[in-house]
């Protein structure tokens, strides 16, 4: 990984034919770093930034945390750049918090410039309270926090849905389950053809039409924290798979002379067959596949603010809709289902008790406790997790700077809301004679869109942010651009740390896991900004080199 382009291997060649000391390399790609760092410091300037922290875990285990600057660049576009990776002791946020500060005045970026931060959804980050976001919030009370809408949400949202031991246990035999179906190539083959059976079985009674395309043979798919849609994908495939799935474990439960397959089976298939496991299964697929498209559409690198805010409301209102006016029809579903397959339905108006002891009876019938424990506690945590998230502050912050999208002619363009925006959340980056001038210069703008084809058929705000440069009009709407670039500065949709941690594993491997911290930070700055590494021409580099030599002498 040292020598990462070409046009630097011939210099490294040069420099370490003689001696072959790899403390050298080091040096080269130490510069090389620092120059990257450098580039990227220049081009934030004195703009506003965002700050976006995510930490993982190498692989010698050390915790580390990455740091990318998200700003507007001087022609108007957004760039989100790698900055460093830090090794941190401990995950505290005032540790985080130190390391960060750190970091940003090593290369002279002060904190009162920072105009978002974007996180996950941990509590030491996200926390209002005592989280890295009260942190900066208490320094600098511009530092909106905005959760990174594209961090793992869907597992995120499993995670929290864990909460209810019912729905714990669930995800447990999901697993345990899809692996005894299909652990061999042998059971593997025996659900295909218990797939063709039963399609064979369903077209002959014309329950299934058939054609081009249409009964496809599948495979019951693992659900796993590493692809965004996993767990749903692997809900969908049991439901749609369900009865080539009983028919397996029943077949190894009869043929099978291994005892730990034939208990296996045996256990699979108990607990594939109770009521309680087909209710969270087709609940867990009903939420699911709500927060599914909002899931999928937030991974776009691009996501508008407008869709997104757009896409966070309308599933929280379907979520809440789901909850409020879907429990009888969703109960007449899991019913139906259960009677398609023979499972035994118990009497919902019996007395529920907890575990198998008659002494644990609750004053509460089995419906009770599949409506309230399950049902309504399942999507109350989703429902929590989304607004923890997307909390009210942020997404009035970013619903008022939608105002200035100008897709569909400026339908969105609202002056009022615009100086709301202001007055509400930048009141100190706009002084009281800036926030009157701003007024007449959206008015001005707003005729100005209609008489310059140049500033129609746009669809976001960061074309317009580029438009503006293009046309030359940022001197004449200056107060417009910088608000602009306020609201740019927000990362609405970004996977960058994520990113990040994708290429240290490319970079620190097993067979490296001995890299120091400062070796791998300069790899990866090289590594993830290539572009800008290209960029250098070997003459650079090599005084570069030779000026840390030089210093060295000096000090000696």
């Amino acid at each position: 990984m040292l020598f990462v382009f070409s046009q630097f291997r011939d210099v490294l060649l040069e420099v370490t034919t003689e001696s072959q000391n790899q403390a050298i390399q080091k040096e080269i790609l130490q510069v090389i770093a620092s120059k990257v760092r450098k580039k990227i410091r220049e081009d934030v300037g004195d703009s506003k930034f965002c700050i976006i922290v995510d930490e993982a875990r190498d692989e010698s285990k050390r915790e580390q945390m990455a740091l990318v600057l998200r700003f507007v660049d001087g022609e108007g576009f957004i760039q989100e750049r790698f900055f460093d990776l830090s090794h941190v002791k401990d995950t505290g946020a005032a540790t985080l918090k130190n390391e960060i500060c750190v970091i940003l005045s090593r290369h002279s970026l002060d904190v009162q410039n920072i105009r978002g931060q974007g996180y996950d959804g941990a509590s030491n980050m996200r926390g209002e309270w005592k989280g890295l976001q009260a942190l900066f919030l208490n320094d600098c009370p511009y530092t909106y926090y905005v959760h990174c809408f594209a961090h793992r949400l869907q597992l995120a949202l499993v995670a929290a849905s864990r909460e209810v031991i019912p729905v714990h246990n669930f995800f447990s035999h999901l697993s345990f389950v899809i692996n005894v179906v299909v652990s061999s190539c042998k059971c593997h083959d025996e659900l295909q053809d218990a797939q063709i059976e039963e399609i064979a079985h369903l077209l002959s009674i014309d329950e299934l039409e058939s054609g081009k395309g249409a009964n496809q043979i599948g495979t019951l798919k693992r659900p796993s924290d590493t692809r965004w849609s996993s767990y749903f994908l692997s809900l969908c495939s049991l439901v749609r798979l369900f009865g080539p799935t009983i028919a397996v474990l029943e077949k190894i439960e009869k043929e099978s002379s291994n005892y730990c397959q034939l208990g296996d089976a045996n256990a699979a298939c108990k607990m594939v067959t109770s009521f309680e496991f087909i209710f969270i299964l087709h609940l867990m697929k009903e939420i699911m596949g709500i927060t599914n498209g909002l899931c999928q559409a937030l991974q776009q690198k691009n996501q508008d603010i407008l869709n997104a805010m757009h896409l966070v409301s309308d599933t929280k209102a379907l979520i809440q809709k789901f909850r409020e006016d879907g429990w009888e029809n969703f109960l007449g579903k899991v019913i139906s289902f259960s009677n398609k397959y023979e499972i035994d339905i118990p009497d919902l108006n019996a007395p529920y008790f907890e575990g198998r002891s008659r002494r644990r009876k609750r004053d509460v019938t089995l419906e009770h406790h599949f409506h309230v424990d399950i049902f309504v506690a399942a999507i109350d945590v989703q429902l929590q997790e989304l607004n923890c998230r997307f909390g009210e502050s942020a997404m009035e912050l970013l619903t008022l700077g939608s105002a200035l999208e100008p897709k569909n002619a400026y339908k969105s363009f609202n002056i009022e809301t615009i100086c709301l925006l202001v007055e509400k959340y930048y009141p100190l980056d706009f002084t009281e004679q800036e926030k009157i001038n701003l007024r007449f210069q959206l008015r001005s703008f707003e005729i100005d869109v209609h008489s310059h084809p140049e500033l129609q058929s746009l669809s976001s705000i960061p074309q317009l942010c580029r438009r503006l440069v293009e046309t030359e009009r940022v001197s004449r709407y200056y107060l417009i651009d910088r608000l602009i670039r306020f609201i740019l500065t927000l990362p609405v949709s970004t996977a960058t740390s994520e990113r990040a941690f994708s290429a240290m594993k490319i970079i620190k491997t097993r067979l490296r896991n001995k890299m120091e911290d400062d070796f791998l930070a300069d790899n990866l700055a090289v590594y993830i900004e290539r572009e800008i590494a290209k960029s250098f021409n070997s003459d650079s580099i090599l005084d570069g080199f030779s000026s840390i030599k030089e210093r060295r002498v000096l000090f000696k």
